[in-house]
């Protein structure tokens, strides 16, 4: 059985949804989860501390430990208390889930300053800072897990929906600090994945419980990529409905970059014009990947 017996988690947006099929699955498996929900509305605004203490509370009825957080994390500094408070009282801190968003549609015409930039500092910043906050402490313990949330609405062209750029952007750059702190990590005994999540949750509209696509049905693909048992590094797991696929974007076998990425070769637009249907059309056997040795053993509707 997968445990997690001794060990400190950390879940972001845990007191509802998503965050806290994952809390409640680490506690359930011997964690001590800290659930971390500032009990923001669905827009992401308001706050309501009562919302991580109630996610909390139920936990330890069901006889697992935990603890409740609410103070605000899109500044470094609310990061740094979060992470240093958790390190004071428990000595260690050996996974952490940022869960924690909100889904907004604003079409790039009505694109505010003020949208974007709060739905960038949870979805960039936090996570930036989190890591940092929590790096020195799983560098000495020479182990952590660390997961972040993308989503396929950023990830796919399939399914963009109008009034989603800054929701995107954000998803997207999840991916890129997955990619560099699994770089950073994998010397350290830390590693760094992501979750693409499909669930039917209040970021859906949903209230009560869904007859599908269930937050549960998402939960054990990410308690395996924050396990011990887990030894893959710079992925995105797509979950959904109990479905799990694992992805990278990886370079062709024989790719010299940046000198020769085996492409069409076009020496001027007019060129690259005549040789477009060929550029843009992927080849029907693709090549082998080369193996990445951080790599492992080898998402649909809105994913929050």
């Amino acid at each position: 059985m997968m445990e997690f017996t001794g060990q400190v988690a950390l879940v972001t947006g845990a007191g509802r949804g998503l965050g806290r099929a994952y809390a409640e699955g680490l506690a359930r498996r011997g964690a001590f989860v800290v659930v971390h929900d500032v009990g923001a509305a669905g827009d992401g605004t308001g706050r309501d501390p009562g919302v991580a203490e109630a996610a909390a509370e139920r936990i330890r009825r069901r006889g697992g430990r935990a603890g409740a957080a609410c103070g605000p994390i899109d500044t470094r500094e609310g990061c740094n208390r979060l992470v240093g408070g958790i390190l004071a009282e428990h000595g260690r801190l050996d996974i952490l889930i940022h869960n924690a968003g909100w889904v907004g549609y604003q079409a790039i015409e009505a694109l505010t300053p003020d949208f974007l930039d709060r739905m960038l500092r949870l979805g960039i910043d936090a996570p930036l800072w989190l890591a940092q906050a929590a790096w020195p402490a799983m560098r000495r313990q020479r182990h952590g897990r660390i997961l972040l949330t993308t989503s396929d609405r950023a990830i796919y062209p399939a399914y963009a929906q109008p009034g989603l750029a800054a929701y995107a952007a954000a998803k997207m750059a999840a991916i890129g600090l997955v990619n560099i702190l699994a770089c950073e990590g994998e010397a350290e005994g830390i590693l760094v994945n992501a979750v693409s999540p499909v669930a039917r949750t209040r970021m859906w509209g949903v209230s009560g419980e869904a007859d599908d696509l269930r937050p549960e049905a998402v939960a054990p693909g990410a308690l395996y990529l924050v396990s011990a048992a887990c030894r893959a590094s710079g992925w995105v797991l797509r979950a959904a409905n109990g479905h799990f696929v694992a992805t990278r974007a990886v370079e062709a076998e024989g790719v010299d970059y940046p000198g020769d990425i085996r492409g069409i070769a076009a020496a001027d637009a007019e060129a690259v014009a005549a040789a477009w249907p060929v550029i843009a059309t992927a080849p029907s056997e693709p090549r082998p990947a080369r193996r990445d040795p951080r790599a492992g053993p080898a998402d649909g509707p809105m994913a929050a």
